[in-house]
């Protein structure tokens, strides 16, 4: 019998016989990731952006959180937090089994949203940070692709579980004159000169600082790019996704089959 009576765990499968139950509160079921959002944003959000349900081969549910502009979340806005909290406990009720973000900078809120709920927050692809140092040399850095060099503050470092920044280095992608199509919300971008930008972003960060050994991509309109950054780089590349991927599969486990 699961010990957390509060959440139905594991693979319903063919010919099943045992008593399952469903949350109150809970009208759709069959994922485990729900996943915050911003209010506002006008560009396209391509396969592979954390925004496009056909990034992901298993479901997950998206939830803007109302009135969080990249404005505003950029920024750190301390009134945000209630609205958040808001959504997460939403989630919560409607049985999300963990919660993430859209949005790098969602990590300013990342300790008080996993201190409100009862289910696993991972807000912030920069929480990847310490997993992604632990595995490389002493001496290696890890470089940040990000959408806004200013709102990697140390109090968004610290909320995401990053104590120490010595070794990151960090690349801003905002002023961009295609990326920034993005980040000002301009309705549209050319999509290979914005490729273009970024793989030659990720090319000069690797140059200036030879002993990098992974790149992390903060903002969640990049994994559309990793494949081509990690072409051009010969690095691990980190973002949204590897982190979106490896919360689902610690919440939706599946027996294994196979020969012995």
């Amino acid at each position: 019998m699961s010990i957390n009576q509060s959440q139905e765990y594991g693979l319903i499968s063919e010919g099943s016989n045992t008593r399952i139950q469903m949350k109150k509160g809970q009208y759709v079921s069959g994922y485990s990731v729900g996943i915050l959002f911003l209010d506002g944003c006008w560009y396209p959000t391509l396969p592979g952006n954390v925004a496009n349900l056909s990034t992901y081969d298993f479901p997950v549910v998206m939830k803007v959180v109302p009135g969080c502009t990249q404005e505003r979340i950029h920024a750190g806005d301390p009134t945000l937090v209630d609205d958040i909290i808001a959504a997460a406990l939403d989630f919560e009720k409607e049985g999300a089994k963990v919660i993430c973000g859209a949005c790098g900078f969602f990590g300013n809120y990342q300790k008080q949203v996993a201190n409100a709920v009862d289910i696993p927050v991972f807000l912030s692809s920069v929480i990847q940070l310490p997993w992604i140092k632990q595995g490389l040399k002493l001496e290696q850095s890890v470089g940040v692709l990000t959408a806004d060099i200013n709102g990697l503050t140390d109090d968004l470092f610290q909320s995401c579980g990053v104590n120490n920044t010595e070794y990151i280095k960090v690349k801003d992608l905002g002023r961009l004159p295609e990326f920034s199509a993005i980040t000002e919300s301009r309705g549209s971008f050319d999509n290979d000169i914005v490729r273009r930008e970024v793989v030659k972003a990720s090319l000069e960060l690797v140059h200036n600082h030879p002993d990098m050994g992974a790149i992390l991509l903060e903002c969640s309109d990049l994994p559309p790019y990793a494949a081509d950054i990690q072409r051009a780089v010969g690095l691990p590349v980190y973002d949204f996704i590897t982190m979106i991927r490896w919360a689902h599969m610690a919440t939706s486990q599946k027996p294994y089959g196979g020969f012995l």
